[in-house]
């Protein structure tokens, strides 16, 4: 898609036919960029993240006109979403997620002769990308869905979300030059707008995986459509979630000031629209008294902004209030629906969650959340069995308070299990895992971190093959020069570069 092109796509909603062409485009670009070496792909990556740094001040001005959210934040969002396009270059480089294995021929393996096997992973081919309206950067146009899946080999197309359609195209636009000025294929990466061309992507029989970022009600909608498609395929999904946290007693009375004012920054961050935004806190009862002037304390600095966009705020509004009014629900520290609405924090029991276990699956995606009162410690697993799956889980605790049975369920229900700390940092690192049971995520990959480019691929095994006929990763002379396991040994090239780069501290 050319400059032109993409201005035009934002004058109005892509047409099927369209997107049937970038789509048609995408593969033609795969089937030459599915042959290119870990390095050139790589160089791709610092191109696009090169062209982003380049135009940062024009992107972030535009992000701050479209989407309420201040200079300093998206200055932030920006520069991880560089920081993971290179991050991710210098993980194809090394070349593991290939996951490049040789089993040499064997007659006397202990199953019968075995003959010459080879596996690695290969590309699925052309993704659809569904951008995020809550980071315009991180998980948008060239968000972790994007770049990983380009870091795996495939190309991309991506449908712009329509809360910040011009920051769309000119991040589409930054992104096309960077790969056409790279020597990328034409094509590699792409660009369609509105909800028809959407609905073609997910049905397009080119279309080999979706990458999505949003709310379950939309992921849900997706997730249906794809199971519906004459060839099922794989969608990655992230839905968000509640994101519970516990305090144990002992925690509770050494530090209750410390917690609460960790709580309120945490759930009213960037106006309560993270998708790991602490939704719910547990915490010993019969102190709400002091527990309202002590949240009342910590929140009296809050600075309230408008949220993402009008169909948010009336979302938010509405969940607040259908909570709220919820039978055994009260108001501990009272917020507003302004166009700039102050932070609300609502208060129940351990026996009324009990006897309606849908008032811990309410997300209020806006500064509001929903405190706990439990009235003895050994509730606590039993309470997390009645939570749905979660992106992240958090104790609140002391170094030797019996948690274990605790620990344990949640990390059967979470993606993420955080010891006295508070979900809204998300690194972009190696060991990240961004995801959850569902509802919180609809596989049990990560999209965040470089584990998220293995979504992307699938592995093929050669049977047999004559040397010259196997893929470089997979040949006895090792020509891309990436790690092979050779009859269950892995040998790593001596000359392999060593890539190290700095994991940073970021707030998805």
């Amino acid at each position: 898609m050319t400059t032109a092109e993409v201005t035009a796509v934002l004058a109005a909603p892509s047409t099927v036919a369209q997107l049937d062409a970038a789509v048609g485009a995408a593969h033609h670009a795969f089937e030459q960029a599915r042959l290119a070496d870990p390095h050139r792909r790589a160089g791709w990556l610092e191109a696009i993240a090169a062209g982003l740094e380049q135009d940062a001040a024009g992107l972030v001005a535009t992000a701050v006109a479209e989407t309420h959210l201040g200079a300093p934040r998206l200055e932030g969002e920006l520069k991880r979403t560089v920081f993971q396009l290179r991050l991710f270059a210098a993980e194809i480089r090394l070349g593991e997620h290939f996951d490049a294995t040789i089993d040499n021929a064997d007659p006397d393996w202990p199953m019968g002769a075995r003959p010459d096997l080879r596996r690695y992973n290969v590309p699925l081919g052309v993704v659809g990308v569904f951008g995020a309206s809550n980071f315009p950067f991180a998980f948008s146009v060239m968000g972790g869905d994007s770049a990983s899946a380009l870091a795996a080999g495939c190309a991309v197309v991506h449908k712009a979300h329509d809360a910040h359609a011009g920051l769309a195209a000119r991040t589409a636009r930054t992104v096309i030059e960077a790969l056409d000025g790279a020597g990328a294929p034409s094509g590699l990466f792409s660009m369609v707008t509105g909800r028809q061309a959407g609905e073609a992507l997910v049905d397009h029989p080119q279309v080999k995986a979706i990458g999505f970022t949003g709310s379950t009600a939309g992921g849900r909608a997706l997730l249906n459509r794809i199971a519906a498609r004459p060839e099922p395929i794989p969608f990655f999904g992230e839905l968000g979630g509640i994101n519970a946290v516990f305090v144990t007693g002992r925690a509770w009375a050494s530090r209750r000031a410390e917690i609460l004012a960790g709580y309120a920054s945490s759930f009213t961050l960037g106006m309560g629209q993270f998708c790991t935004k602490p939704g719910l806190l547990f915490v010993p009862a019969g102190q709400a008294g002091g527990v309202r002037r002590e949240l009342e304390r910590a929140l009296a600095d809050f600075t309230p902004a408008r949220l993402l966009s009008p169909r948010l705020h009336d979302g938010y509004a509405a969940a607040v209030t259908r909570l709220r009014d919820s039978d055994g629900v009260d108001v501990l520290v009272e917020g507003n629906f302004a166009g700039a609405p102050a932070p609300t924090v609502l208060l129940t029991t351990a026996a009324e969650v009990r006897k309606n276990p849908d008032l811990l699956r309410q997300e209020m995606f806006g500064p509001a959340s929903l405190l706990v009162e439990y009235g003895d410690e050994s509730e606590l697993p039993a309470l997390a069995g009645l939570l749905e799956g979660q992106l992240t889980t958090t104790l609140q605790a002391e170094a030797d308070d019996d948690v274990a049975a605790l620990a344990a369920r949640l990390a059967d229900i979470s993606g993420r299990v955080l010891w006295n700390g508070w979900p809204t940092g998300v690194t972009v690192s190696y060991a990240q895992h961004h995801g959850g049971p569902y509802p919180a995520t609809t596989s049990n990959t990560t999209s965040v971190g470089t584990a998220a480019i293995r979504r992307f691929l699938r592995p093929v095994a050669y049977q047999s093959f004559p040397a010259a006929r196997l893929p470089e990763p997979l040949q006895d002379g090792n020509p891309w020069q990436v790690p092979q396991r050779v009859d269950g040994v892995w040998q790593r090239p001596s000359d392999a570069p060593a890539v190290a780069v700095a994991a940073r501290e970021d707030k998805p």
